[in-house]
Parts: structure tokens; sequence; C-alpha cells
């Protein structure tokens, strides 16, 4: 495709596949809000390339979004603009109900309305990617079973039950009006751009300057990690050669306990740049108490991916989170404003 419309291009996920995309060649419309986690400064490098265009603006902005979709004739949409911190949904539900389903609705709405009126290859080639996650599905035993494109949602948070929402939605428009989407439901991400309040980024921060490092319940907890640049790629692939109304799994196959992931963290940065007191980093895990229904583990099985369309992850975790952690250690600037305002790491979270 030659021109795609991301929503929630400024955000975590978002602005790695603007980033991916706009370095391909492809031109990309950015449509974001620029809420908490929303930062141009992740668009460093690309902002200003002929192929890209910023817009801040809401995804239920019906007019807005017709007008950009008709003024730029945008062939394909990736929908990632959504609420996705779990402990937020659990203080304050409304809003992920607000974006990630009324949100998801209206862009639908527009995304039909463009669609109803384009003709021949144009109207034939149109897509709507809608990026998920692997919450909707609940939890898994720690010690069996895996989640795929089969397995029945079972959401447990507000967040996770308005992204099943959404994902119901976008099936619903493609059933009844014939939009032709596809879907993709992705395992946690990690890398750089990652927002600080998010598991990775909160330990790397906080253990580079000291500070506890607060960990739910007894850090047993399983998460299977994604490269954020993997799925990127990932995402690609779905869009341009995706099957219609069929929906792909996008896991790493890098099953973690969130203690192993602290205390990995750990030891890399202790390598890296040692305490000034020489001590080991692991000696600041405070495990604290975990949050309400909180999933045991989630794990992907990415093979509908792999031999469908080819796709492959080019990290594994060790090699990943080095990346990651080296990343961090490099760009003080993307961080440091962020962490001197509201978000000192007194939370931690591990979803997106």
């Amino acid at each position: 495709m030659n021109t795609v419309l991301v929503t929630g291009g400024a955000g975590f996920i978002g602005s790695a596949v603007v980033r991916h995309l706009v370095r391909k060649g492809v031109r990309v419309i950015n449509l974001d809000k620029l809420t908490y986690a929303g930062n141009p400064a992740s668009l460093k490098g690309i902002e200003n390339a002929p192929n890209h265009r910023f817009v801040q603006g809401d995804i239920a902005d019906v007019p807005l979004v017709l007008s950009l979709l008709r003024e730029e004739k945008v062939e394909g949409i990736m929908h990632l603009a959504a609420e996705s911190h779990v402990d937020r949904s659990i203080d304050g539900p409304g809003a992920f109900v607000e974006t990630n389903v009324v949100g998801t609705f209206r862009l639908l709405s527009a995304a039909l309305e463009y669609w109803r009126g384009l003709e021949g290859e144009a109207r034939r080639g149109f897509r709507f990617h809608h990026v998920s996650t692997d919450e909707v599905f609940g939890d898994l035993p720690f010690e069996e079973g895996i989640f795929t494109e089969d397995t029945a949602y079972a959401p447990s948070s507000p967040y996770s039950a308005s992204k099943a929402a959404s994902d119901h939605f976008v099936r619903a428009w493609h059933e009844t009006y014939g939009l032709p989407v596809v879907l993709s439901n992705c395992s946690n991400n990690y890398g750089p751009y990652h927002f600080p309040e998010k598991l990775i980024p909160l330990v790397i921060l906080n253990a580079l300057e000291g500070k506890p490092l607060p960990v739910y319940g007894k850090g047993e907890n399983v998460r299977d990690w994604l490269f954020v640049e993997d799925h990127a790629k990932a995402l690609e692939l779905v869009l341009a050669t995706g099957k219609v109304g069929e929906s792909y799994n996008v896991g790493g196959r890098n099953e973690r306990t969130n203690l192993q992931v602290v205390e990995t963290i750990c030891d890399l940065l202790d390598a890296r740049m040692p305490l000034a007191d020489g001590r080991p980093r692991r000696g600041l895990i405070t495990f604290v108490t975990d949050r309400p229904g909180h999933d045991r583990r989630y794990a992907i099985d990415a093979t509908k991916l792999e031999t469908e369309l080819g796709w492959q992850a080019e990290e594994n975790f060790e090699s990943g989170l080095a990346r990651t952690i080296d990343w961090y250690l490099d760009n003080r600037w993307w961080w440091e404003p962020i962490r001197s305002g509201s978000y000192a790491g007194e939370r931690l979270g591990t979803s997106e």
C-alpha cells in the first residue's frame, strides 16, 4: 500500500509502526490525540519526512477522519489508538470504554462510509487493520495451554474487556456491512520509546537510579514478550497480505515470569553500569500487593502468522532486552522529561 492512516501513531507501538513504514517509503497519515502516552518525540528522525503527515486529532471525530481518508486517498487503516494500561483501567474504566469501544465504533463508521464511496481496485484493495491484545483471551494456567486465534474470549480487566468489545465491533462491521477487515492480537511488547510506567522501562529506569523495583505478588505471573520492531513488521505484513476477515496472533515465544524479567534487567545493568556502592541491583527488588484480577499467564501461538504469511521474529528476549536497555542508556533526552513529571515510578504495569 502506498498510503496508510495509522491511529495512535505517537504511542509506543504506533510510533514503531510509523517509523518502520515511513522508512520503507510508505506515505503515513499519523492521527494521534496526544494523550499522556502519546509523545511527538517518539517520531524523532521521521517527523519532517515528506511521506509523513502528523495530525493531532481524535479517532472519534468522524468528520476529521473522513476528511483525511478522502483527501489523502488512504488505502488502508492501521488502528492502534487505545488506552492500554491495566492499572489505569481499574482506577478509571470510563476512559477505556470511551476510547477503545466508542472510539473504535466511530472510526469504523468513518471507514465504512469512505470505503462505500470507493470504486474498482481502490475498493477491492482497501483494508481496515485492527490491532488488539492477547489479554482479550483472559489467562492460562501456569503449566499448560497457549492462545490461538480460536481461543474463546474471557477478559479479566476493564482494559481487556474494552479491547474485546472493540474486536467484536470490527468483526461485526465485516460480517454485517462487508467492510474488509483484518485483526491481530499481540503479546506484551517492549523496546525503545516505551512509556516509563510500563514494567520493563520502569524497572530499567528505577534500577538505573538505584530506586526500589516493585514487583506484584511473588513475581510469578508469566508474559510472552515481543520486541516492538518485530511487531511493527508483523503488522505491515498482516495489513498487506492478511486474509480479509481473519485474525493473526503475534507473539515472541519468549515466556518469562515477571521476576525473571526484573532479575535479567538487574544483571544486564550491573554489567553495563554498576551502582556506585557496588551492590547488585537484585537487592532493590520489592514485592508489593498484587493487583485485582491479575492474569496468571499469557502465551501466544504465532504459527498461523509464521506459516501463512511468512513472518519470523528477529529478536529473542535476551537480544531484544539488551537492545532496549542500551537504547534507554543512550537516549536520556527522551525519557528524562517524562520521569521528571507525573510518572516517578510508583506504579507497575505489565500490559502493552
